[in-house]
């Protein structure tokens, strides 16, 4: 058929030149197999010495931080929509005055109220702070 040399598959997994023929690699002095089981060697020891549940609580708390930049980036671009219609500016800081009007007689009208409320809050301090 033709001229050209083939490559022969050997039976260690590699393949061989053709008689004649030479490989960069094999010119070098380059053995993949050596260099492999070299690389592989020296990857698994390193993971082997990763303190993965450390490794685990720093990718929980860094998931954490980027979910609440992205929901902070989300709420400021809802808030500033919000801010460019003319009116509801101001209806929203008449209902959170109302609220807080409200939620105030609620809760502090009375010097029992007010005992209940500092009472409540010092639970959930050392619920929380110990």
């Amino acid at each position: 058929m033709s001229d050209t040399t083939t490559t022969e598959f050997d039976t260690t997994g590699g393949f061989t030149p053709a008689a004649g023929e030479t490989t960069a690699a094999a010119e070098a002095g380059f053995d993949f197999g050596k260099s492999y089981t070299k690389v592989v060697g020296t990857l698994n020891q390193t993971l082997d010495s990763v303190d993965w549940p450390l490794v685990s609580k720093v990718a929980k708390a860094s998931g954490v931080i980027l979910a609440v930049i992205i929901a902070q980036i989300l709420i400021k671009g809802v808030l500033d929509t919000i801010n460019l219609l003319p009116i509801v500016p101001g209806l929203l800081e008449l209902l959170g005055l109302v609220i807080v009007g409200k939620w105030s007689w609620q809760n502090l009208s009375t010097s029992d109220k007010r005992n209940a409320v500092i009472a409540r809050l010092q639970t959930l301090r050392q619920e929380y702070l110990g």
